[in-house]
């Protein structure tokens, strides 16, 4: 790799970090190319992205994009996104499946080191798009039930009349 694709790197995922709200550094020894795949493909699908770099270049960029230092050794594989809880997700859910293979080793939320019982609490939160839907639920509640009880009024006033 030349120096230039090293900046090009370093300055890219300086402008990724920058932006995240959750970054987390796992591990992945072990995993084949389909296994990854298959993380990759989850992690597209909820908007976070996923990267293998090297430790050296991603020290610099989480430097660079101000996010606290963590210890980046052996194999890692970067999972980050502006959604702390989707991030989180598939960290959690690639560490369940692949038991003995995929480690979350530590994990920056909002550029704070956080603990693996914060990680795992993120993970299990409903996703943003889960979080509206409750809420719309809550907010549409009393006009649902309004409606359900003028209803079940003419309904019965029909009965009575006839």
């Amino acid at each position: 790799m030349t120096r230039e694709e090293k900046v090009n790197i370093v300055a890219e995922l300086t402008e990724e970090f920058k932006s995240a709200n959750a970054i987390l550094v796992c591990d992945y020894r072990g995993m084949t190319c389909i296994e990854l795949e298959k993380i990759r493909t989850a992690a597209l699908e909820s908007g976070t992205k996923i990267k293998v770099c090297k430790n050296t270049l991603t020290a610099i960029a989480m430097k660079n994009a101000d996010q606290e230092e963590v210890e980046l050794v052996d194999t890692n594989i970067l999972v980050w996104g502006e959604d702390q809880i989707s991030a989180c997700k598939i960290a959690d859910n690639a560490a369940s499946d692949f038991k003995e293979k995929f480690v979350i080793k530590a994990g920056l939320i909002e550029g704070k080191v956080a603990d693996m019982a914060t990680i795992e609490a993120m993970a299990k939160l409903p996703s943003r798009d889960e979080l509206i839907g409750m809420l719309l639920s809550v907010w549409t509640a009393p006009a649902r039930n309004m409606v359900t009880g003028l209803d079940n009024l003419a309904k019965k006033l029909e009965e009575e009349s006839a």
